[in-house]
């Protein structure tokens, strides 16, 4: 696979480079990276302002920055060498034969108990440190027809599960703790855990859409890995109905409950991520089940007018007492838009 790829990029470039179609690495550019959604990024690849290839070195730029220095949210365990050079044939392709989907060019961060054939998949654990599979996840496959780029694989809780009593959300013997970007602060004690939990286990994938270093991830769930750490990152977490998204290639924990699902800053980008992953796959007898049911875009379902005339619930007794002047004005700005 990897011999195919590396003659799909030449190939690419050989035919770029007849038509004049190479971008300039010194192309001069203005992109906002910071909660930048995958719609913004397509007009602006369609535009001409940004490059997927430009699009991964901004936020490459801003794990190093962040995830591995400044607060080091550690949310990362790997990321994927080829990404550079896989945008650059993205782009390529794009200017020639158009976008594939509205992924195309866009990185994509996988938790790391999803397989790639090309970067380690660990669950997190020393004890499957460098271990490489044979072949991609079918859900990784999906992404890559897409278009996306892969980026690298997320932290998590060891094998996405809690294996001791005294193990908190988002750590692993192999990347340690993961910090939530809205407090990355370690408990004063001295073992390093956070003091504001990431959630989990699904906690890189979380954090790293949070802290603006990748637009959208990948992360799994068995009973609350996706939604805990959306709601802990104050991001945008689905738990798709299990068999929507195929299980091949995930390291399993309970067959009755577990499936991968998007995490997205937004709804929008959310859903868009999730149409990418589903589809049948003869390897997961459980997405029969969606057979004729499962669709490969769910925008259209998307309603801005969606709150209106909602009731929406804020039960102040039972928290308001607990929160400082400066948390109660925090909550208030958020219960505002809600009530316009």
């Amino acid at each position: 696979m990897r011999n195919l790829m590396t003659q799909a990029i030449a190939s690419l470039a050989m035919q770029a480079a007849i038509v004049g179609l190479v971008p300039s690495a010194a192309q001069a550019f203005s992109f906002t990276l910071q909660e930048a959604t995958i719609p913004e990024i397509n007009q602006a690849f369609d535009t001409g302002k940004l490059t997927s290839e430009q699009l991964v070195q901004l936020y490459l730029n801003r794990i190093d920055a962040y995830d591995v220095d400044g607060p080091e949210l550690n949310s990362i365990i790997e990321l994927n060498p080829d990404t550079l050079e896989t945008a650059a044939a993205l782009d390529i392709e794009r200017e020639l034969y158009g976008p594939r989907s509205p992924l195309h060019g866009i990185p994509v961060l996988l938790k790391d108990n999803i397989d790639t054939f090309d970067i380690p998949t660990t669950a997190g654990s020393v004890a499957l440190e460098g271990s490489i599979p044979p072949d991609d996840a079918f859900l990784t496959q999906q992404l890559r027809d897409a278009g996306a780029v892969i980026l690298g694989k997320a932290s998590l809780t060891e094998f996405a599960n809690f294996l001791t009593n005294g193990m908190p959300a988002g750590y692993s013997s192999l990347n340690g703790y993961t910090f939530n970007p809205y407090n990355p602060i370690p408990l004063p004690d001295g073992d390093g855990r956070p003091i504001l939990s990431p959630g989990g286990s699904s906690a890189g994938s979380a954090v790293a859409v949070a802290a603006n270093l990748v637009t959208v991830s990948v992360g799994t769930e068995t009973s609350g890995s996706i939604l805990s750490p959306g709601n802990q990152n104050s991001i945008v977490g689905i738990k798709p109905t299990v068999g929507l998204i195929s299980r091949d290639g995930v390291i399993p924990i309970a067959a009755s409950q577990d499936t991968a699902g998007p995490f997205g800053r937004t709804v929008t980008d959310a859903a868009i991520l999730l149409g990418a992953l589903t589809g049948v796959d003869p390897s997961d007898p459980a997405t029969l089940t969606s057979e004729g049911k499962f669709l490969t875009d769910y925008t259209p379902f998307l309603d801005a007018n969606a709150l209106k005339g909602a009731r929406v619930g804020v039960p102040k007794d039972l928290y308001w007492d607990f929160l400082n002047e400066e948390q109660r004005v925090i909550v208030e700005d958020a219960i505002a838009p809600l009530k316009a």
